[in-house]
Parts: C-alpha cells; sequence; structure tokens
C-alpha cells in the first residue's frame, strides 16, 4: 500500500483558512458543504494524489459487494485520487433506510430520482460552478444527459446527475456479447449433432438428452437444465421474465422496471403479465415443464444468487438466460478440453435489446446532498467518464493488463491471464486475482461499446481486433465455423435475431405513480411472485392450473387492472407514441 501523501505548503495555509471560515457558515439543502477538503484547498491541488486522504461512502443500487473496494481497482483511486471507496449495497431496501435517514452518503448510483430529489438529498451540480470546475470529461462525453437532467428534473437551472450507458450509434449497445442467451453447453449440442430449435419449448427435450450425455458436475454432483434464483425478483419471477426477452419484450416501457407490463422493443406494443397468452406466463409453463422431466434444480426455491454462480462454475447447470453467467464455467481448463457454453439460438428469436443512448440509462450517478467533500466525489465522476477512466476503471492498469502495440490496444500476455484468473494481481497493483479487484460499483458511465477516441476501438476489449484473432480456444473456433460469425454480437445482427429499443427523451420528467397505484403495485408484485415459484414446482397439471387461476384472481382482487390502466396510459402518452412516429 502507499503511504498517505503530503500537502503543498499553500495547500496547507488555504486548508487551515477554510477551517476558520467555515466555523461561520454552514451550507443548506443540495448546496455543497464546506469541509478541510473543499473549495480553495481543493482548488490549491493540481496533483489530485495529493489531497488528503478520505473514504468516500458510495451507495450503489447494483452492487454485489459491500464494504471497502479492493484490490487493482482500490489502488487505482487511492494513487490517482487519494481516495478510498466504502461501498454499499443492498438494492432498494437499503436505499429507502438511506433516505429514511436522511443521508444518501457521498455516490449514490443506479437510484431513481424523483423521491430523493423531494427529500432534498441529491446535490446541484451547478452549485458553485462544481461541474464547471471539476466536470469537464462528464460535460464532454455526457453533455446530452445533463442537458436532459436539467430539462427533465432542474427546471433548467440545476443538474443533480448523469445517466449510465450513455453513447450514440446505431444497432444494439451491447458488447461481443448480448444482454441475453440462451446458451447451451456447445460441447454436448455438437455430440447430439447440432438440432434445429423453432421454439422455446423445443429446448426442453434438448436438454434432457444433454442431462442424459452429462448426468454429473466436474465434483459428482446432479446436473439440471436450469438452476434460478430468486434475490434479483421484483414485481415477478426474474428467470421466467427473461423468456420475454428472448421475444423482444423488455420489462415495463425499457427505460423505467419493476412494473406489471412488458412491452415490445422497437414496435409500439404492450401485454400485461398476467395477460392469457403473456411471454411471462408462458415462462412459468416453460420452467413448469423442465421441473416435471427432471430439468429445473430443486435449490431453486431457496438458494441466492452465487450459489448459481457456483453450480456454473462445477457444471452442473446446462442452459443459461444470460451470457455472463456462463464465464463462471467457460475457464480456459474446459475450454482447452472443448468443454464450454456458447450461443446457440431458436428460430422464434429475436431478443430484446437497448439502442445507444445519448441521455443515458436509468442507472442514475448522483452526488449525496450532505457530503463533505463534493469537489472529491465530483473528481471521481468525471475520471469515469473520461477515456482515461472508462478503460481503466473497466479494465485495469495500462501496462500491466493492457498496451497499446502498433497504434492499436491489446492484452498484454498478463492480461490474457489475468482477465480468465489464471495468475494473481502483483500486490504493488493490489493483489488478488483480477476480477477480486474490479470495480465493484457495478455502472458505466459511458457505453462500453463506445469508440475510445485514444485508441480507435471500442473500450470492451473482447470487442478488439487483437482479442478477437488471439487463439481462439476450440468452444470459440468451433461455434465461429458453425454459425459464420465472429461474435453473439454479429450474429444477431446479421440473422436479424434482436430488436433493438431506440433511444427515448421526454421534455418533461417520468409522471410518478400516485401513492395508490404504488401501494396496490407492491401488494400485487408479492402475489405474483410468491405464486410464480409454487407454480413452477406445481406437482401436476391440476395443481398448476389452480395456482395460476388462484395467482391471477388474487392480484386482480388487489388491484392489478388499475395498475396495468395507469401503467399502458403512462406508455403510450410517452415512450408508446415514441415508436409510433
Amino acid at each position: 500500500m502507499t503511504k498517505r501523501k503530503t500537502w503543498t505548503a499553500a495547500a496547507v495555509l488555504m486548508s487551515a483558512m477554510l477551517v476558520l471560515t467555515s466555523a461561520c457558515s454552514s451550507s443548506k439543502g443540495g448546496s455543497p458543504s464546506s469541509s478541510p477538503s473543499s473549495s480553495a484547498a481543493v482548488e490549491a491541488i493540481t496533483d489530485f494524489a495529493k489531497q488528503p486522504e478520505i473514504t468516500l461512502d458510495v451507495f450503489s443500487n447494483l452492487a454485489n459487494f459491500e464494504g471497502n473496494q479492493p484490490g487493482w481497482f482500490a489502488k487505482l483511486v487511492k494513487d490517482k485520487f487519494n481516495i478510498k471507496l466504502n461501498i454499499i449495497s443492498g438494492g432498494q431496501s437499503k436505499l429507502n433506510t438511506l433516505m429514511a435517514a436522511g443521508d444518501l452518503g457521498d455516490i449514490a448510483v443506479a437510484v431513481n430520482y424523483d423521491d430523493p430529489l423531494k427529500a432534498g438529498l441529491l446535490l446541484d451540480w451547478k452549485k458553485n460552478g462544481l461541474l464547471d470546475k471539476y466536470g469537464k470529461d462528464i460535460l464532454k462525453y455526457a453533455g446530452k444527459s445533463l442537458e436532459a437532467n436539467n430539462k427533465q428534473y432542474g427546471g433548467g437551472t440545476a443538474i443533480y446527475g448523469v445517466g449510465n450507458n450513455i453513447g450514440s450509434g446505431n444497432g444494439p449497445s451491447e458488447g461481443s456479447d448480448m444482454t441475453f442467451g440462451p446458451m447451451l453447453r456447445w460441447d454436448l449440442y455438437q455430440k447430439l449433432g447440432n438440432p434445429e430449435i423453432k421454439t422455446l419449448e423445443d429446448y426442453l427435450p434438448l436438454l434432457k438428452k444433454m442431462q442424459e450425455l452429462s448426468p454429473k458436475s466436474d465434483s459428482g454432483k446432479p446436473v439440471y437444465g436450469f438452476s434460478l434464483w430468486s434475490d434479483w425478483d421484483s414485481n415477478m419471477a426474474l428467470n421466467s421474465k427473461v423468456m420475454g426477452q428472448f421475444y423482444g419484450y423488455n420489462e415495463g416501457d425499457g427505460f423505467n422496471t419493476a412494473d406489471l407490463m412488458m412491452t415490445k422493443a422497437n414496435e409500439a406494443k404492450w401485454q400485461g403479465v398476467l395477460d392469457d397468452n403473456s411471454y411471462y406466463l408462458r415462462g412459468l409453463k416453460f420452467f413448469y415443464e423442465a421441473n416435471k422431466m427432471g430439468l429445473l434444480d430443486p435449490d431453486s426455491l431457496t438458494q441466492k444468487f452465487p450459489d448459481v454462480l457456483n453450480k456454473y462454475k462445477d457444471g452442473q447447470v446446462l442452459f443459461a438466460q444470460f451470457p455472463w453467467l456462463v464465464g463462471n464455467y467457460n475457464s480456459p481448463e474446459h475450454t482447452n478440453d472443448g468443454k464450454g457454453f456458447a450461443f446457440v439460438p431458436f428460430a422464434e428469436e429475436q431478443m430484446a435489446s437497448v439502442g445507444f443512448n445519448p441521455y443515458g440509462g436509468q442507472w442514475n450517478w448522483t452526488i449525496g446532498a450532505k457530503t463533505k467533500y463534493p469537489e472529491r466525489a465530483m473528481q471521481l465522476i468525471n475520471w469515469l467518464c473520461s477515456p482515461e477512466g472508462i478503460q481503466e476503471a473497466m479494465l485495469g492498469p495500462k501496462g500491466l493488463i493492457w498496451d497499446i502495440k502498433d497504434g492499436k490496444p491489446t492484452l498484454t500476455d498478463f492480461g490474457y491471464k489475468a482477465v480468465v484468473n489464471e495468475v494473481n494481481m502483483p500486490e504493488e497493483y493490489g493483489g488478488g486475482l483480477f476480477k477480486d479487484g474490479t470495480n465493484q460499483i457495478n455502472n458505466a458511465t459511458i457505453s462500453k461499446s463506445m469508440i475510445n477516441p485514444n485508441s480507435g476501438e471500442p473500450y470492451d476489449y473482447t470487442m478488439w481486433t487483437s482479442y478477437l484473432n488471439h487463439n481462439p480456444d476450440p468452444v470459440t473456433k468451433s461455434w465461429r465455423e458453425t454459425m459464420g460469425a465472429l461474435t453473439m454480437h454479429d450474429y444477431v445482427v446479421k440473422n436479424n435475431k434482436v430488436a433493438v429499443q431506440p433511444a427515448y427523451l421526454s421534455e418533461q420528467a417520468a409522471v410518478p405513480e400516485s401513492s395508490d397505484v404504488k401501494q396496490k403495485k407492491a401488494e400485487v408484485g408479492k402475489v405474483i411472485k410468491e405464486y410464480s415459484w409454487k407454480i413452477m414446482f406445481a406437482k401436476s397439471d391440476s395443481e398448476y392450473d389452480s395456482l395460476k387461476q388462484q395467482m391471477i384472481s388474487k392480484a386482480k382482487g388487489l388491484g392489478y387492472d388499475e395498475v396495468i390502466k395507469w401503467q399502458v396510459g403512462n406508455y403510450e402518452k410517452t415512450v408508446g407514441a415514441a415508436l409510433k412516429k
């Protein structure tokens, strides 16, 4: 670990003066508070690493980690800014707790603006020229997102944050892999002769044959087609919802999640999740049938997401809804032996995808109104919007993990080993495995598919020319030869297997739900979640039908139809209206 850096004499003097004056003043509302690290002291330091060491509390709705940021990303932030990061996770329930306490911490990521703004918990980035002084890269690379925030939430005078995954361009905004699958054990699929898969339901008999070919995992445990988890559920079972996303339908309107409707990504079409022919109910039926065939992991009822990751790693699962799940199995040990997952679409598939959005997604980056370190928080977010910060925060330190060779970015020899966790990072770079040190805030500022102006290629190393041409493993090589594409992204674009949602911006902020609608949605959501899991594990067709009718009846009794009416009305005035143009 590096030792704390010392201040310059000028910074010390200015800090002392600030301490004296801060005793005679106080901040109110969303304006930056005075502290020894604020205002004149920060302005006097042009080398951010020479600022005094501080810890920033960072709440992230998307974080899967809690505590001090470890490893190489911690080292980068410490060396560049003399900042330590305390990551606070816990999703919406934790956010509610922080709001009740009246303090969101220093940085709050992936939050909806409505309630925090009403409570005065978000800092105005325009106060005291904060954004202009310390946000030059945010202004340069995320300007349209700032303008949208200013119009929608700031009344034309204030800015309270910036969106996520900002970008511009045509086509899907994902990298080499898409957001959704399906992914199958490619080696077993090939052994069965690469049979055609026409519909979603055609995976079931295929997976049964694969299970018979490979009944035991690496450690000798039973193998299943599917292994699910409930700790990511919102107002419905996430894994059933994904079946709709294989058909181009997103939860909510594609911009606001946790709803009771699904909408077509590229058309003005919608369906309630409890409609007779909804993809959500089809997903429940799909998993019910899978369970009857012995393909659904019985632990799905009680296990959490980390348990599922361990099962993929051990080879206990044959199907993945999300491409990013399969990296846990596709280790060099497995892929060099010809074993691994790959994308195997069905004929009807047209997966939902989000296109490039210059206004940014809904997982916003904000600064808490009560932070003692507004300038330091802004410096960090600004770096995460700069080409240097985006690339290093995503991939690690230049020179160790990656570098520029012949004018193009490439992983180093060490980098190729590090990204698949074959080697430990050097202690001077934070130590530990590469994955242990990744950015635990778990939210991007600029889309990783955007071109890095410093390298001429995307930020995502899996899209680099050098990476795509670097000694592909036997599984990747076989998949490319069979599918006629370099990557999953390449395949779905060439074969029209993707429904891309265009960017959308309203001049007005989204209309918030009334307390009545919000309460009804929460009550209905509890019923849908509870019964969805019972339905998937029903013991007979008659029990399946009975549970399904109970779910629909109870949901409607609690106000399902009223919530749908409100959501559809809002959709047809906003995103739906835009898609009709």
